[in-house]
């Protein structure tokens, strides 16, 4: 079996013809390991915030749940696949408070006009994730948390394209060549947990309070600027 770290000590770098010094395969390595769980924390706290704040979404979320497993029975990948609702709510949450709110810079490899403007060769270009999914001439009411925006069709089914394949309305993970290459997993793991979650508990504002959805910009991920509290009791088992 071949590992990631495998792959980048056969790596050559280009123009100087040499492999990977020590120092660029631990920062690779940790990079590897941060953007792939810190992004995904994050992700889910936003997604529970807003289940906390929002007890009506909780509550048809966990409907739906119970709809697809039956109690006692363990939430399993399949199972996933057939919570339509649930995965509405987490690319809502995606949408209204993507983890990153700017993408990875690319470098110009050669002077380039753009709009009018001088983009010179080698310059770093970057712009603002968030903003697309808050564009209110692309999205009906932005700033509200409805996930049923990404509902389609009698059955609910959500067909949107996530990856900018065919059209970029937000782009969370990327889009193009670059894209996340864990996108389908950080979509099913964040689902999986919140699922799980909320199925048997029920999660509420503590001391019945509304849900501070600040946001902490002091770094590359975008997390809640005050801690979630919230009361979490069993549900009753009907």
């Amino acid at each position: 079996m071949v590992s990631y770290l495998d792959t980048l000590l056969e790596l050559h770098v280009q123009d100087v013809g040499r492999k990977l010094l020590e120092e660029e395969l631990v920062s690779l390595c940790s990079e590897f390991l941060f953007i792939g769980t810190d992004t995904s924390t994050a992700a889910m706290q936003w997604v529970m915030a807003n289940l906390v704040k929002h007890q009506d979404i909780q509550e048809k979320v966990v409907e739906e749940i119970n709809r697809v497993v039956k109690p006692g029975e363990e939430i399993k990948q399949e199972d996933v696949s057939h919570m339509n609702y649930l995965k509405a709510v987490v690319l809502e949450a995606l949408r209204r408070h993507p983890p990153g709110h700017f993408s990875i810079p690319r470098s110009v490899t050669e002077d380039t006009i753009f709009d009018g403007y001088l983009i010179p060769r080698d310059a770093l270009v970057n712009f603002t994730v968030a903003d697309m999914g808050w564009d209110p001439s692309v999205w009906e009411d932005p700033m509200e948390f409805r996930p049923e925006r990404f509902m389609v069709g009698e059955g609910g089914e959500v067909e949107f394209d996530v990856k900018g394949v065919r059209e970029i309305k937000m782009m969370p993970f990327g889009a193009g060549r670059r894209v996340c290459p864990a996108i389908s997993f950080a979509l099913f793991h964040i689902q999986y947990f919140v699922a799980n979650l909320i199925r048997d508990f029920k999660w509420v504002a503590e001391d019945g309070g509304g849900v501070d959805l600040s946001e902490k910009k002091d770094g590359f991920t975008i997390e809640l600027k005050h801690p979630l509290r919230a009361l979490v009791s069993p549900r009753t088992i009907s």
